[in-house]
């Protein structure tokens, strides 16, 4: 028999094909440019009336090769019908300078008072997106919650009041960096639109990249659930994020990935830029035990056993993996090679029929023609897999293999127990359900 512990792996109809089978879902930020409106003065003003509407005009906004400091009246000026001894002693800074590209989205962008008090900031893009904020309890600065959208210009409204209750005001915009490819760091997901999964999908992430501020990117990416249960990521690597709940999925359960990446700085040279919502549905409760020593594959649905299939598991040298295993991909047919698992050549068969993955690894459970019907129940023959008997070619609905494959969805788990082998590793596939809610949870 082949080893099922095949390196190979097919995609699972989303969007785009990516390393290993993943689906990819690169979600750009939209860049969104503002105009900027120009006054006319009235022909017939006098000299004097003309340079007070100048002053007025080459304030509003700052210098784009200064900081917005706005001491006085609206825009840096005195405001309309006051002398210059009656304007605001408070004085503004806007940080980034009015004008400024390139800004970075994370740091870029802070608003300061002296000799006053902030009393509003108000950030916003061109669609109407306002940007959350904080001002400081001492009235001397406001920062934006999180971070800002690359590719995005934004304006910025202040206003401050000084001790004796006159107010500053400052406009200005500028526009965040854009990040070239080599420094965009997207994250490959699992799951599609509007999907259907079994009660053990885990949601899975793999950058492209190395992720070092990881509770940044954590807090940019959720998993929400209705009916609403705790559901928590995990890190493996610092370039794979898995989420799950507690216990499996409940039927029914409506699963909403968020994924608000865009201008989160991800390392020192890399940053976010996706932007994007992901909503799946959880399907019939599923799961199925593999029992080494009985040879069976007992299905269970909604909790009642709905058919045990004979089968075949892996033999006394290539024992199969103990554990909680999720079908990750299905495939009507499989090529396995013994050579992408470290077996050299014990086999090479094109046409494997009804695979279905549960391991990264190679660990499938899948059917198996080249045996005689007599193996199953019997004996375990395989390389590692779960062995159900079936056709060359796959087209008998009514072999256990076959009937397995149309009863199955992505996501349902199949648990093997009583294997002289050791536990399979929660990271090798989605098989975090392996590892205890406290381990999960704690990185």
């Amino acid at each position: 028999m082949m080893t099922e512990k095949t390196a190979a792996s097919t995609a699972t109809g989303a969007e785009a094909a990516a390393p290993d089978g993943w689906a990819t879902r690169a979600i750009s930020g939209t860049s969104q440019i503002f105009g900027t409106r120009g006054r006319r003065v009235r022909r017939g003003m006098t000299a004097l009336a003309l340079g007070a509407v100048l002053l007025g005009a080459a304030a509003c906004g700052g210098n784009a090769d200064a900081h917005s400091d706005s001491p006085g009246g609206k825009n840096g000026s005195a405001a309309q019908g006051q002398s210059a001894d009656n304007a605001s002693q408070a004085k503004l800074t806007v940080t980034p300078a009015n004008g400024a590209t390139g800004v970075d989205t994370a740091g870029g962008l802070k608003v300061a008072a002296a000799q006053g008090k902030l009393t509003k900031v108000t950030v916003t893009a061109k669609d109407g997106t306002a940007v959350d904020g904080t001002i400081s309890a001492d009235g001397a600065s406001w920062t934006p919650k999180g971070n800002l959208r690359t590719g995005t210009q934004y304006s910025v409204a202040a206003t401050a009041t000084d001790a004796k209750g006159k107010q500053a005001t400052s406009q200005s915009s500028f526009t965040t960096l854009t990040p070239g490819d080599s420094a965009t760091n997207y994250g490959i997901f699992n799951v599609n639109p509007n999907a259907t999964y079994g009660v053990g999908m885990e949601v899975s992430i793999r950058f492209n990249h190395a992720v070092t501020n990881q509770a940044d990117v954590r807090h940019a990416i959720t998993v929400t659930a209705e009916p609403s249960v705790p559901v928590e990521g995990h890190w493996f690597s610092s370039q794979r994020l898995d989420f799950r709940p507690e216990a499996y999925w409940a039927p029914g359960t409506k699963v909403t990935l968020h994924m608000k990446l865009d201008g989160v700085k991800m390392s020192k040279t890399t940053y976010g830029k996706q932007y994007k919502d992901v909503s799946f549905t959880i399907g019939r409760s599923q799961t199925s035990v593999a029992d080494n020593k009985a040879k069976t594959l007992t299905v269970y649905r909604n909790g009642k056993v709905l058919r045990t299939l004979p089968a075949s598991l892996g033999d006394a040298q290539h024992t199969t993996y103990n554990g909680k295993m999720v079908i990750e991909e299905k495939s009507k047919v499989v090529d396995m090679d013994s050579q992408t698992v470290g077996l050299g050549n014990a086999y090479h068969i094109k046409d494997v029929p009804h695979g279905m993955r549960l391991s990264d690894s190679g660990t499938f459970a899948h059917g198996n023609y080249w045996r005689p019907s007599s193996t199953f129940g019997h004996e375990n023959t395989s390389h590692g897999c779960v062995g159900l008997h079936d056709v060359k070619g796959g087209n008998d609905p009514s072999t256990p293999a076959a009937w397995f494959y149309n009863n199955s969805l992505i996501g349902d788990v199949v648990q093997v127990v009583n294997s002289p082998d050791k536990t399979i590793q929660p990271s090798n596939g989605l098989n975090g359900w392996n590892m205890s809610w406290s381990e999960w949870v704690e990185h």
